[in-house]
């Protein structure tokens, strides 16, 4: 072989090799703040069983060597050849369609607003899927688009369940918004930017410094694993383990990042996100059922958070989301105002699940926008996040905010 060839083949096999940098996908809080105060600038660090794991796992990666040849004009030429130790990708398959016809059949609107309704029936057409539109300052349900599926037992919250995993957080004073995770060589993120992205080694390394006991308990305190209306007919429960899930499906970190383990309903999701856009206050969700009710309305507040002072912790991360990070598709049909959200995707027995969850902050009047989709490859949470910016794209044509959404339902009959 010529020493171009030569030249080639080492090259040939540094460019194979920079393939095999192993994926880090685990990390651990160390984190010990005086007895006398919360720190607000803890170290994050992989633990010694972590660093002997992810030695172990780039060491047993396979390695793809290329062969390097030269062709009969001279020129080299870079075939690949197989891997010594052969790898297969797999393919998740979905039985579900993510589109169906008639699924607004059966709902009762006699009290929804009707500018909200239509609002959210244009904006999710024919995906399989619900959306419901919540007032944040009083819990009524402004309207909901399929409510068998809304009204049902729920789905794995996926993602979603980060809202609530980053308030537990903040609320043991674990981190901090400028808390920064290692992620694994040079790589950190703070809380915003896991928002944002929705970091799954961030919050498995939340989890797991929380334990079960505190993760479940700020759960339940935000509404999971109990019914999130006021005498809504039809409405089932979702579900929030007991016990922390056995490791070998993830354990506690699992269900920190995707919710493993859990059944979350959109109410349930609508409620948690309502008490953040109001400042901590957890309403009973209301959806009346005739005119009669929508003028005779009463608040129902079921406990109040003490989440105020870090909401502001979270909103960046919200934020994020939207301008710039997972719902950044949202912003391809509105952003004349506001919006704060988080994305939720994962699958289970064949059904992928995409979630939203977000709220607009506007100075004239807020409205909670939960959008849940289920089938296939096309069901995802930024998908969810598209249907949500055509939603709040249609209440701004129609001058929602501006009128804000009590002004809204004057047009009922």
């Amino acid at each position: 072989m010529s020493n171009l060839g030569t030249r080639y083949l080492r090259l040939a096999v540094i460019v194979g090799g920079l393939f095999l940098v192993p994926t880090i996908w685990a990390a651990h809080v160390n984190t010990q703040p005086p007895k006398s105060t919360k720190s607000k600038s803890q170290k994050v660090s992989e633990s010694q069983h972590t660093k002997r794991r992810l030695r172990h796992l780039a060491s047993s990666r396979s390695t793809t060597v290329r062969h390097t040849t030269v062709a009969a004009s001279g020129s080299p030429s870079v075939t690949r050849a197989s891997a010594t130790t052969s790898r297969h990708r797999y393919h998740e398959r979905f039985y579900m369609s993510s589109f169906a016809d008639g699924i607004t059949g059966g709902d009762n609107t006699e009290g929804e607003d009707p500018i909200v309704r239509q609002a959210a029936i244009d904006a999710l057409g024919n995906m399989n899927g619900t959306v419901v539109a919540i007032e944040p300052t009083s819990g009524r349900v402004l309207a909901m688009v399929n409510q068998k599926l809304a009204l049902s037992s729920g789905a794995q919250p996926c993602s979603t369940i980060k809202l609530s995993v980053a308030l537990a957080a903040l609320s043991e004073g674990v981190v901090s918004k400028e808390t920064e995770v290692s992620l694994g060589g040079r790589s950190r993120m703070n809380l915003t930017e896991a928002l944002a992205h929705s970091n799954n080694a961030y919050f498995e390394a939340l989890g797991r410094k929380l334990g079960f006991e505190k993760v479940a308990y700020y759960a339940h305190q935000f509404g999971l694993g109990e019914l999130a209306g006021y005498d809504i007919p039809g409405e089932q429960l979702g579900t929030y383990p007991d016990e922390v899930i056995p490791e070998k499906l993830g354990g506690v970190g699992k269900m920190c990042s995707f919710g493993e383990g859990v059944s979350m309903t959109p109410l349930q999701l609508g409620a948690m996100v309502s008490a953040i856009a109001n400042g901590g206050t957890l309403y009973y969700l209301q959806h009346p059922s005739t005119p009669e009710e929508v003028v005779n309305f009463q608040p129902r507040i079921k406990r109040q958070l003490d989440i105020a002072p870090l909401i502001p912790e979270i909103s960046d991360g919200m934020a994020g989301a939207v301008q710039y990070g997972t719902a950044r598709r949202l912003g391809l049909n509105f952003n004349e105002e506001e919006i704060l959200g988080k994305t939720g995707t994962c699958s289970h027995a064949g059904t992928r699940f995409g979630w939203f969850a977000s709220y607009a902050n506007t100075s004239r009047g807020r409205v909670v926008v939960v959008v849940f989709l289920q089938g296939g490859r096309p069901t995802f949470g930024p998908k969810a996040a598209e249907i949500a910016g055509v939603m709040y794209r249609n209440l701004y044509d129609h001058n929602f905010f501006i009128a804000g959404a009590t002004k809204a339902t004057s047009t009922l009959p």
